[in-house]
């Protein structure tokens, strides 16, 4: 069998990563001939370099990649320019690519799928989602004839590692500080936990698995930062946990779709999934709920993914298609919703929120103040009945106007599997 020549750009952590997989597995019909990486000299020292044959060419200069015979290019290095346009020049060239770039497939998927077709060859990212969990090749495959109607589920790691950890009592910054020690979160971690990771992956998985293309600018997120180790003691106290939660509905052929941290019920899948794991729930029509669970980060589960793909290329494996329409997004969710105010206690402020709340047809379901707390700076959580967050916000926006209130007030939607989308 004629070996598939696989050129890889990039060699940080999942290059090397991709490099540990081949090495350990020997495949007879793959072999690395090219690695592109800049300042490449100092990649030849890595112990993952020293597993790729000897006569692999390193290079700095992507035209050597592009006008070279190699079949596929395994594409590492993340975000959209340069690296869109190096991708259609080798797509153009009739190289298949194998990328994990959530980014690039987010934004450009769907042009790009075009083009690989047109010219005959394969593009597949099952990396570019949760790692190692193959949720991508699932939704494709395994559940492609079933109708899915709602996604939802934990795709960063990241965010995961430190909402698990908080749930034990930290706070959110000394966990952040450890989630940057450990390599988990960058010095800026925007990215992560402002939402904008977890947002393209989920535009993707609208894509592969609703057949929906959405506008990653339009979906609404919500940074976890402003969460607290006092959320989590409450959402004890409502049989619940907090994760930051990536979901999206069809209803009536509008995607509703969202980011951001949620309050979970613990009995949920959603909750079980602690540290970098990711856990990926889709309804189906007729299938029911399927969960996809593991390792959604780190150097050899992500290589897994990647190299998983190379292997299909390698032996023209085909994959299903399927229509895909633009969609438009909105980000409201009929819900129950969980308030944290932290005030300076005086008489008739919980009136006060009552009294905003039914102004804008918000209903109050209960109210948890747990004792120990001083009175100058005392945290309370008020939830209410279900109801649009735009409806919600809009009390929110004269309740912290109140003289009492010492910090903005935290809203997070409470997910509950019978949560319906409203236009």
């Amino acid at each position: 069998m004629a070996k598939t020549k696989v050129a890889i750009l990039g060699f940080g952590t999942v290059g090397g990563g991709v490099a540990d997989v081949l090495a350990a597995r020997r495949f007879s019909d793959v072999e690395v001939t090219h690695v592109y990486n800049r300042d490449y000299a100092r990649k030849l020292s890595r112990p993952q370099a020293k597993k790729l044959p000897k006569t692999v060419i390193w290079t700095d200069d992507i035209n050597v990649i592009l006008k070279s015979d190699v079949d596929v290019v395994v594409e590492l290095i993340g975000g959209l320019e340069p690296i869109e346009g190096w991708l259609k020049k080798a797509i153009a060239a009739g190289k298949s690519v194998v990328t994990a770039n959530k980014q690039l497939i987010a934004y450009r998927g769907a042009a790009l799928e075009k083009l690989a077709a047109k010219k005959g060859v394969s593009l597949l990212y099952g990396a570019a989602v949760a790692g190692g969990v193959p949720v991508i090749p699932g939704a494709l495959q395994g559940i492609g004839g079933d109708e899915i109607v709602r996604i939802s589920g934990i795709v960063n790691g990241t965010c995961n590692f430190i909402l698990s950890h908080m749930e034990q009592g930290a706070e959110y910054a000394e966990v952040l500080a450890q989630a940057q020690k450990l390599g988990y979160a960058e010095a800026n971690p925007s990215a992560d936990v402002d939402g904008y990771d977890a947002r393209a992956k989920l535009c993707i998985l609208s894509r592969v698995a609703m057949h929906a293309e959405l506008n990653p600018d339009e979906v609404p997120t919500q940074s976890i930062s402003k969460v607290s180790a006092v959320d989590f003691h409450y959402a004890k106290e409502l049989g619940c946990t907090i994760r930051q939660v990536s979901r999206a509905q069809v209803q009536d052929g509008v995607v509703h779709a969202r980011v951001g941290p949620m309050v979970v019920p613990t009995e949920s899948p959603i909750a079980w999934s602690h540290g970098t794991q990711n856990m990926v729930v889709t309804s189906g029509r007729f299938g029911g709920d399927v969960v996809f669970s593991g390792h959604g980060a780190g150097a050899h589960p992500t290589a897994v993914a990647v190299v998983s793909d190379l292997l299909a290329v390698a032996q023209q494996c085909d994959v299903v298609h399927q229509p895909v329409r633009k969609r438009a997004v909105v980000g409201e969710f009929l819900a129950p919703h969980y308030l944290r105010f932290v005030v300076s206690d005086k008489p008739g402020i919980v009136s006060a929120i009552a009294g905003a709340l039914a102004k804008v047809g918000a209903n109050i379901d209960s109210i948890l103040q747990r004792p120990g707390y001083p009175k100058d700076r005392l945290p309370f959580v008020v939830t209410t009945e279900p109801c649009l967050t735009s409806v919600v916000e809009r009390a929110l926006r004269s309740i912290a106007k109140m003289d009492c209130m010492l910090e903005k007030p935290l809203c997070l939607q409470m997910l509950r599997i019978e949560d319906k989308a409203e236009d």
